[in-house]
């Protein structure tokens, strides 16, 4: 997977669950049931946890890891590059 294809997705889920602003303003408690979801987009689950005051809101996908601003996300982490000998 891309880093484009892995942007797509993530849009996908994030707009399902009902936009940036929504998850990045809405914080839950770490131990609350409802701090993170999972939502399939196609053949891929994308895990969306809420913000909260110590820690980012984010959604990762096959290794991809996204921080959710307001309005847009940005790459945090994406997967190892296997080693070649």
């Amino acid at each position: 997977m891309t880093e484009d294809e892995a942007t797509a997705i993530v849009w996908q889920a994030i707009d399902e669950v009902g936009g940036p602003r929504s998850i990045y303003r809405n914080p839950r408690q770490a131990f609350s049931a409802h701090s993170r979801r999972t939502i399939e987009v196609g053949e891929y689950k994308v895990e969306v946890r809420y913000g909260e005051i110590s820690s980012p809101a984010v959604a990762s996908v096959a290794g991809w890891v996204f921080e959710i601003h307001d309005e847009d996300i940005e790459l945090l982490i994406c997967p190892p590059k296997p080693r070649v000998p």
